[in-house]
């Protein structure tokens, strides 16, 4: 629709640096999404705070030495450990923050940051679902999912939480898990170096906890390898847990680690509403070959973004927006989408020197008033014709 009463004059959008940007990074991926973020804040012109994780010392200490090389302080800062309370960081006056985390930390980060009314960028998560369809092949979902679950021991944002199988194929489907995981990794992986550990013995306290839980409440956990949680250190390998249910720890958390719960459905419809009743998830795959039967796991379903017969793949993809929805964040980046997510889109108007619009001042109801914009509403807006 073209708006004849701005016929003449200019209007335009001109980005602009917000300012100083706050980089807030987890310890999972601490490069990638330290240096992320970064390229997209300096390339829309803004400076920028970074805050590495206390639980990632060295990699900090080779990004500072790196960043210092190429930035000056003022244009690039880099802070790590020596920051003990996070809300020194989040309580400055930045004019935006991008945080990567947990939900619960993130709803932190949102609380603090609007005492100064600094806008957020929030990828946070959650539980996020692989849905195989009943005519799909079992044992090649069974590896892609499994592979999610296995990358850097399940401690990614974007790895599939739990899978919904078709109540049939679930024995299968944990067999070809089990396989999978052997064949990649082996039975022991305690000393394998091609298999990521647990962060931490706190992490791996968790991750014990909600396993016990699952079968304190009659859920049923396998492990695709070899392991004794007494001896074998922070190399776990991945765990299988069956019959779970809602009032169990395990589907309630996201789990952030090396543990797939399976939930069977019936029918579609089934699997559809159970992903619905959850809070929506950063990230959801959809395994089919049928274009109606995407459409509709599409069409009913909300999710940061979407891998179709894979994992993660989404996300990599630099081209295309990177974010949540709900409770798995707001605010997207990569590519050119992060650009204007750290830039200020400022509305430029210019009026026509001879343009009339003193014609819209008071008093109203002269002849030559009612004639002018009459004609100008009714040609900027077609309903009115």
């Amino acid at each position: 629709m073209r708006n004849y009463y701005f016929f003449s004059n200019k209007l335009h959008v001109q980005y602009q640096p917000k300012g100083v940007v706050g980089v807030i990074v987890p310890w999972n991926f601490p490069v990638y999404l330290a240096l992320g973020p970064l390229v997209a804040a300096l390339a829309a012109g803004n400076r920028v705070m970074i805050k590495l994780s206390e639980f990632t010392p060295a990699t900090n200490d080779v990004l500072r030495r790196m960043l210092k090389e190429i930035f000056d302080e003022d244009e690039v800062a880099v802070f790590g450990e020596e920051i003990a309370d996070p809300a020194q960081f989040t309580g400055l006056a930045f004019n935006h923050i991008v945080f990567t985390g947990s939900p619960a930390i993130g709803r932190v980060v949102m609380r603090s940051a609007s005492e100064n009314l600094t806008p957020v960028t929030l990828e946070l998560g959650g539980k996020s679902p692989a849905l195989v369809t009943r005519h799909y092949p079992i044992a090649d979902a069974a590896k892609r999912i499994l592979h999610g679950k296995a990358t850097n021991s399940g401690q990614i944002c974007v790895a599939p939480d739990y899978a919904l199988v078709p109540q049939e194929s679930v024995d299968q489907f944990v067999e070809e898990c089990k396989n999978t995981f052997i064949s990649m990794f082996g039975r022991d992986v305690s000393q394998n170096h091609d298999y990521t550990s647990i962060i931490n013995e706190r992490h791996l306290n968790r991750i014990r906890d909600i396993l016990a839980d699952a079968k304190a409440k009659g859920a049923k956990v396998i492990a695709c390898g070899d392991y004794n949680f007494a001896k074998d250190g922070r190399r776990m390998p991945v765990h299988i847990v069956l019959n779970c249910t809602q009032q169990m720890r395990i589907m309630k958390e996201e789990l952030f680690g090396p543990v797939l719960p399976i939930v069977s459905y019936n029918n579609l419809e089934d699997a559809i509403g159970y992903i619905q009743t959850d809070e929506r998830p950063l990230a959801l795959y959809a395994f089919s070959h049928d274009s109606a039967e995407l459409e509709h796991i599409l069409k009913y379903t909300h999710s940061g973004g979407v891998t179709i017969n894979d994992w993660g793949w989404h996300v990599v993809n630099h081209d295309a927006p990177f974010g949540g929805i709900g409770n798995s964040g707001m605010g997207t980046y990569h590519g050119h989408e992060g650009f204007r997510e750290l830039s200020h889109a400022k509305t430029v108007f210019t009026r026509h020197r001879f343009f009339p619009t003193q014609l819209f001042y008071a008093p109203y109801g002269s002849l030559i008033q009612k004639l002018t914009l009459g004609f100008f509403l009714k040609k900027g807006d077609p309903t009115l014709k």
